[in-house]
């Protein structure tokens, strides 16, 4: 036995060594190419390689300044660039032309370094013409079905890829627990299990393993650490964690996304406890880099380092702002309009402020970026890649999405008949900011920075207007579209008390306007207070009123929402988004989204649903995180364990059967939480640990497993440190229940 055992030891530790040795020599061209690259460059050219420059210092009033691009690229070796708005959306065949240009240009330069462009493209390839947009994030996470998420991923990468750019500025990662945060439609809500799934797919769907293929781009996680949660709801603003807060809510997204191999970062552009983020030490190199072995590089966001010294007020000056973030760990600056950090970087390096040693870890890092994207094999746009932009099938899957993502609030029955879905036969007045507008619709990062520039959008995008008009005929469709959400005039409400008189009902369409960053920033969470007064007088009317909410973030409704009828939350569902409201509106599609956030009744009680215990008795939403209606009924059985005991190194197994009781047939969502009932920090009031997605027929049923293990009980404890406590826990699956033990082994 020992004889044997020893010898399968050997032969193990062989192969091991011999895996290793291919793995290192399957490494070794890039790694020598890299290290070879960098040993020609001089200082100057190493940080122009750490330089990021927006697009609009080069492109003026639809002009291109050549010059001046051949300037930072040739003599500056300006490594990378972005845009955000300026004279974008550019056609396919524009954005070849620019980036062959700018390939151009970096074959001039003494080491012919290609340039690395940069895109936000966060729900679809946002500056590219006719390309698709999908839902964002936060609709996304309503649908509770991550292949989507794989899919949209999948349909952007291959539609910035076909634009000639290959590095996506998304996932956000940060957990969306601050409502006010303007930015809030960009996250997948305020769990984190929702995140990290979420984001995993969409790292997954823009890479899938081979960023050379012309399918895929490079993914770039953000905003590293803590952006979602601004003490004051401000963008950019400061942030409190606790950092047993941030262990357990907001690093492991991030963590799982390292794991999952996303080659690139960008920062928090705000600070945590005091410090911002750019000068963070601990959680840019010791954390990240270190612990987590991250590889890739970490870029900053626009114009923060500059901030450390303007806003943070950290810095003395730009110079030394400068010399703190690289210092801490960053590797590129988003600098984006000047060429002051590249001048600053080099004296801070001959100056001994900066080791040598950090800027080739620096540059090392961007350059095997661009190594593994093929920017070193071809640089330029790939033509046969453009057969992959604008296929039919994305328009299907936008409406997919849409249709997945729409969450029924409220149906209330008028004579024993819920009010949704409306008869194709009806007489509809539509009414509200929102009913005809392709902004709202759509968001932030739509062909534009704040996407609010409607005459962009694609002619067959269509208004909720415009769908229910093709659903039931204009002849049946009266609208009263006031075409400013913070300011509607008597006149206006006047028309829709009047145009009432002669229809069924009224599908009010009430919301946000679109913008994007600092510009979305507001001091409640109110509804304006003009869109109220429309919702009164509709209500006033006596006719059935059914709310269409069009929001990147949860508006208060609760001075109204009584005398609705029916509520459908629509987020931001993109360019098939009036067409999915439509369909689930007259009864084409079962809604079956399930909230990812807490709505909140009240701009004073913003808790999450998984705050500490002791908050249950005031958590009080006007909808909870996971509501959502169907047009069916849906009913569980008990829960069944496949034991009352779970030991540390087994798992349990969960079953739940589930009947569809109705006479539709229809998508469930099952969301499985976890209530941990004794532990030596305040436990959650409950925590979402595993989700599904089923379909099923009319009276048809079905068991749905669930599988927990250790991991799915743990949390982080007053020692920073990830455990897992014997103990009660108490399984939540619907109205059903089901208590275990917990016992190490």
């Amino acid at each position: 036995m020992t004889y044997i055992f020893k010898k399968s030891y050997q032969l193990l530790l062989v192969a091991f060594v011999l895996l290793v040795a291919c793995n290192q020599k399957d490494n070794k061209p890039k790694n020598t190419k890299v290290d070879s690259l960098i040993s020609k460059m001089t200082l100057e050219e190493k940080v122009g390689q750490m330089t990021q420059i927006t697009l609009s210092v080069f492109y003026k009033k639809g002009v291109l300044q050549e010059e001046k691009l051949k300037e930072y690229i040739v003599k500056n070796g300006v490594g990378s660039l972005l845009n955000v708005d300026g004279s974008v959306p550019f056609s396919v065949e524009e954005w070849h032309e620019l980036i062959t240009k700018i390939q151009d240009y970096a074959k001039e330069s003494r080491l012919q370094i290609p340039v690395l462009y940069g895109i936000d493209a966060i729900h679809g390839a946002t500056y590219t013409e006719g390309a698709t947009l999908f839902p964002h994030n936060i609709g996304l996470a309503a649908s509770r079905n991550p292949k989507l998420a794989f899919e949209i991923a999948e349909i952007t990468a291959k539609e910035v890829r076909a634009s000639g750019i290959r590095w996506n500025f998304d996932p956000v990662l940060g957990v969306g627990k601050q409502p006010l945060w303007p930015r809030f439609e960009e996250t997948f809500g305020e769990d984190v299990l929702l995140v990290s799934e979420f984001g995993t797919q969409v790292i997954k769907g823009y890479e899938k393993d081979n960023l050379k293929s012309n399918t895929n781009v490079a993914s770039c996680m953000k905003h590293f650490l803590g952006y979602t949660v601004p003490q004051s709801g401000k963008d950019r603003t400061p942030a409190y964690i606790p950092d047993i807060v941030l262990r357990e809510t907001f690093m492991p997204p991030f963590k799982k996304a390292v794991e999952t191999g996303s080659p690139t970062i960008m920062i928090n552009s705000g600070s945590i406890n005091g410090i911002p983020v750019h000068i963070n030490k601990y959680l840019l190199t010791d954390l990240l880099k270190n612990e987590w072995g991250f590889k890739g590089f970490v870029v900053t966001d626009w114009e923060d380092i500059m901030y450390l010294h303007k806003e943070h007020k950290v810095a003395k000056n730009n110079k030394d702002a400068v010399k703190m973030a690289i210092n801490a760990g960053v590797d590129m600056s988003m600098v984006p309009n000047k060429l002051d950090f590249y001048h600053d970087l080099i004296e801070l390096v001959n100056e001994g402020e900066v080791s040598m040693d950090r800027i080739d870890d620096a540059v090392r890092r961007i350059l095997k970026v661009k190594f593994d994207l093929g920017l070193f094999d071809n640089p330029y746009p790939e033509k046969e890649a453009v057969a992959n932009f604008g296929l039919a099938s994305y328009k299907e899957t936008a409406l997919k999405t849409a249709e997945q993502s729409m969450t029924l609030l409220k149906n209330k029955s008028i004579n024993n008949k819920p009010i949704l879905p409306l008869s194709k036969n009806s007489k509809v007045l539509i009414a509200g900011p929102a009913a005809n507008s392709l902004a709202t619709l759509h968001g932030s990062w739509s062909y534009t920075w704040q996407g609010d520039r409607e005459h962009l959008y694609a002619e067959s995008t269509l208004t909720i207007k415009e769908a229910i008009e093709i659903k039931i005929g204009k002849e049946n469709v009266t609208c009263v579209a006031p075409n400013k959400f913070q300011k509607i005039t008597t006149s206006e409400i006047k028309s829709v008390t009047q145009k009432a008189k002669n229809v069924d009902c009224i599908i009010l369409c009430l919301g946000e306007i679109s913008y994007a960053e600092t510009k979305g920033n507001i001091d409640d969470l109110e509804l304006s207070k003009d869109q109220i007064t429309l919702a009164k007088a509709a209500i006033a009317t006596n006719k059935p009123v059914i709310l269409v909410l069009t929001e990147g973030r949860p508006r208060i409704v609760n001075e109204f929402i009584e005398g609705i009828d029916g509520v459908l939350m629509a987020y931001r569902p993109g360019s098939q988004g009036a067409n999915a409201i439509t369909n689930v509106l007259f009864g084409d599609y079962n809604p079956s989204g399930k909230l990812p956030f807490s709505y909140p009744k009240y701009s004073g009680n913003l808790l999450n649903y998984d705050a500490p215990v002791r908050n249950i008795k005031t958590y009080k939403p006007q909808w909870a995180f996971g509501e959502g209606l169907s047009y069916t009924l849906f009913e569980y059985d008990e829960i069944e364990l496949s034991s009352k005991t779970l030991k540390e190194n087994e798992s349990l197994t969960v079953k739940v059967k589930v009947t569809n009781t109705g006479k539709v047939d229809g998508d469930l969502v099952i969301d499985l939480f976890v209530k941990d009932l004794v532990a030596s920090v305040i436990p959650p009031m409950k925590k979402l640990r595993k989700f599904n997605r089923i379909h099923l027929k009319a009276r048809a049923s079905k068991i749905v497993e669930f599988i927990l293990n250790k991991d799915d009980l743990s949390f982080i404890n007053a020692n920073l440190e990830r455990v897992t406590e014997d103990g009660e826990f108490e399984i939540l699956i619907g109205d059903k229940s089901a208590k275990f033990i917990f016992v190490k082994n």
